[in-house]
């Protein structure tokens, strides 16, 4: 085996134009096309309708935005009120980016093309053109921005009492990233200057935190899955790559993901209790059902013959509980068992087919028109149905459009898995002839897979044992990447 490419030097522009290659060949669009940027011009403002008297202004209450470090796209802020009985009333906010971005302009056109922003390290591919998605729809700090408002009650057990829906204009007085608003929750560190420096901004956070583990314990109770997906994102220096890091679950994104999910069903309640269709992200109940009971078998469980997500659930966490380091790998098999989500229109009356044990990574930007097209249009169906006019769209529009944006969305995720074998290959290639601690992750009768210990990266064992068991730990040697193709190739290292 030679080691080619040797001459070349990779860099972050390679891996982003090997992204927009990957986006062309699964029919998405990497650039914005001439039409998008001569609408774009005639855009100079964020949207107000200050003469509109159902829109309510919001801008004292202490709303914050919560996101990735990196994160200029804000589709949400959050805010919390304690009320006399001692519940809370959680306020969500969403950008109103239909105030700006109209169906069937030319921005609205493309963003339904790709149906989403495409994040890869090197290169982000945002679905609205960033003058929007990062400034004019974005709820950045400082600024008013009109938004759709739910507002709920959770009660103690974390079911939730009532909830409204409203537009309103809002205004973030704090722009925190996940990470240090949990190292601060966890009292690991102190709290972050954006946070100290808004009076009552702490005990805001803290509630809400507060209120996300309650809805989070009653989702665990009912049967919610904990998955662990690795989603390695490679680390950059100017050109060169320096290292994959993997996204912590912590209590920052907990907060986010409990608050949004509870959003979600809020907003689908209020458009059947309309009369209106809605598009859902499903994920149906697993077909594969009996081989996700095999697999329990191997580990002496036995799990129900019909599904069931607390079932599986309790499997998992015990599994988590028993062998950490081979989870992931677990959680992959389990997420490729069920089947991938999709979206489907809901019709109001007809039994929901729900969320199998709400696996989470779907739901988590439910509400964020900036970044999903299917969001963008629940966000058109709900402004409809406050101010009672016609749904802008048709029974069928809505299915050809669940159908597309599931389409667009598996060839979006497809692109990002592309592009992390490349970074992968690229960080690697400076380590030829290494060795390495792996778990063996995958085999077949023609190839068997190893994912290092060192850094979340997976390659293909090109000689070794025949017939390796999943799971058995192993040390490789690196024989050869290529960044183009996002090949990496190990040998057994007796």
């Amino acid at each position: 085996m030679t080691f080619k490419h040797n001459h070349h030097h990779y860099s972050k522009k390679d891996i982003a134009r090997i992204a927009t290659e990957a986006m062309i060949e699964r029919g998405l669009e990497p650039e914005f096309p001439d039409a998008v940027l001569k609408q774009l011009e005639r855009i100079d403002q964020a949207a107000d309708d200050d003469h509109d008297p159902t829109i309510f202004d919001l801008t004292d209450l202490l709303w914050c935005s919560l996101d990735n470090d990196d994160s200029e796209d804000l589709d949400q802020l959050t805010a919390c009120q304690v009320l006399k009985n001692g519940l809370v009333k959680i306020f969500v906010a969403i950008a109103d980016v239909d105030a700006l971005v109209k169906k069937g302009s030319p921005i609205d056109d493309h963003a339904h093309i790709n149906s989403a922003s495409i994040y890869t390290s090197a290169r982000i591919f945002p679905m609205l053109p960033e003058k929007l998605s990062t400034n004019l729809t974005s709820l950045n700090q400082d600024v008013d921005r009109l938004a759709v408002v739910t507002e709920m009650v959770i009660n103690h057990d974390g079911s939730i009492s009532e909830s409204h829906i409203y537009r309103a204009k809002v205004r973030n007085h704090a722009k925190l990233a996940y990470d240090a608003v949990s190292d601060w929750i966890e009292h690991k560190a102190p709290a972050p200057e954006a946070l100290s420096s808004v009076k009552g901004m702490n005990e805001q956070l803290l509630f809400q935190d507060k209120t996300a583990q309650i809805l989070r314990k009653r989702r665990h109770e009912q049967g919610s899955l904990d998955l662990e997906i690795f989603q390695p994102k490679a680390i950059f220096d100017g050109e060169k790559v320096i290292g994959i890091a993997q996204q912590v679950q912590n209590r920052g994104r907990q907060l986010i993901e409990e608050f949004m999910i509870a959003t979600n069903e809020c907003t689908a309640k209020f458009l059947a209790a309309q009369g209106n269709a809605s598009l859902r992200r499903v994920v149906r109940s697993p077909e594969n059902w009996l081989r996700i009971v095999a697999l329990a078998k191997k580990y002496d469980e036995q799990l129900p013959s019909q599904p069931d997500s607390k079932a599986l659930s309790v499997f998992l966490a015990k599994r988590h509980q028993a062998d950490p380091l081979r989870f992931p790998d677990l959680s992959l098999v389990i997420v490729k068992l069920m089947g991938s989500g999709e979206y489907i229109v809901e019709q109001p009356n007809a039994e929901p087919i729900g969320h199998f044990g709400l696996a989470v990574q779907d739901y988590t930007h439910s509400t964020a028109p900036n970044r999903r097209y299917p969001d963008l249009i629940t966000l058109r169906m709900l402004k409809a149905a406050l101010q009672n006019t016609p749904p802008p769209y048709s029974n069928q529009d809505l299915k050809l459009l669940a159908e597309h944006c599931s389409q667009q969305e598996d060839a979006a995720r497809k692109v990002e898995r592309r592009v992390r074998k490349s970074e992968a290959a690229l960080l690697l290639s400076s380590r030829i002839n290494q060795t390495f601690d792996a778990i063996v992750t995958g085999s077949s009768a023609s190839a068997t897979w190893v994912r290092i210990l060192e850094m979340p990266i997976e390659g293909l064992l090109a000689d070794g044992e025949p017939n390796l068991d999943v799971g058995r730990r192993i040390r490789v040697r690196l024989v050869s990447v290529n960044v183009e193709k996002g090949f990496i190739d190990f040998i057994q290292n007796y």
